[in-house]
């Protein structure tokens, strides 16, 4: 790829017709088109048309003169500007910041020939100009010249688009993410899971029965702690009594938890 200088073109005056024209390429409803030559001009192009200005000849018969030794010396190429912009009631507002691609044909195939080209606005909300009737229009033209009809990579990181810089990222993105999820699950959820663990092993009958405490139901020692519990009232001949209380069971121990038992007890 080669780079040739910007292009500044300035149309210096817009008329109502060419306002209305232009209303029709922002809007795409019409192509801002031109043609190029395929080759460069020939010398006898050249010599044609000076030797007419020198004896006088109209300009419009050297441009016809001209146009017609292009055409016999090569095709043209056409040139399509695809012009981007915003439509106001009373103005226009032109992205006037445009690049210009051409492509050349293989050397080997037809050297010093166009085979294609193409134009297009950059960054229009951003490089456009406000334009009115009768204003001046300003292009500024960015010209690239490619020596085969493919496009070049212009991607530098690995695989492609691949970059150092996105890996080291998302290595850093799934360290931050994995800490973060195993201080909740240290600080919230495993407290959360032994508590309803150890709930579910010391309480009810299957805590009791999984510890050995287990006991007749009709006859107090039914309870959590097999025997052992606060007296439902303050009379011994009506429940057990006390800490130190004995019930009728098949078991016998000290738990963590206190059940009422209704059998009767007998005081130390």
């Amino acid at each position: 790829m080669s780079e040739g200088p910007d292009l500044n073109c300035t149309i210096s005056f817009i008329s109502d017709e060419f306002f209305h024209l232009l209303e029709f390429y922002v809007h795409n409803d019409a192509p801002l088109t031109c043609r190029i030559p395929a080759r460069p001009l020939t010398p006898a192009v050249v010599v044609a048309g000076g030797a007419g200005e020198k004896n006088g000849q109209a300009a419009g018969d050297v441009s016809a003169t001209t146009t017609a030794e292009a055409g016999r010396s090569g095709d043209y190429i056409p040139l399509i500007f695809a012009l981007s912009g915003a439509l106001q009631l009373s103005h226009l507002h032109i992205a006037n910041h445009l690049n210009i691609l051409l492509h050349a044909a293989p050397r080997s195939v037809a050297p010093g020939v166009v085979d294609s080209a193409t134009a297009y606005s950059i960054s229009p909300t951003t490089k456009n100009t406000r334009i009115i009737i009768g204003s001046a229009l300003r292009l500024r033209l960015s010209v690239r010249w490619y020596p085969t009809t493919t496009l070049p990579s212009g991607w530098a990181g690995v695989g492609g688009h691949i970059f150092l810089s996105t890996v080291v990222y998302c290595l850093l993105s799934m360290a931050a993410t994995a800490a973060a999820c195993l201080a909740y699950f240290r600080a919230v959820e495993l407290p959360r899971k032994l508590r309803r663990y150890g709930a579910e092993r010391l309480g009810g009958d299957g805590g009791s029965a999984a510890m050995g405490f287990r006991g007749s139901a009709s006859s107090g020692a039914g309870g959590p702690l097999g025997g052992y519990a606060y007296p439902a009232s303050a009379s011994a001949s009506s429940s057990a009594s006390g800490a130190n209380g004995h019930a009728p069971g098949r078991g016998f121990g000290l738990g963590l938890n206190f059940g009422r038992g209704s059998g009767s007890g007998k005081l130390d």
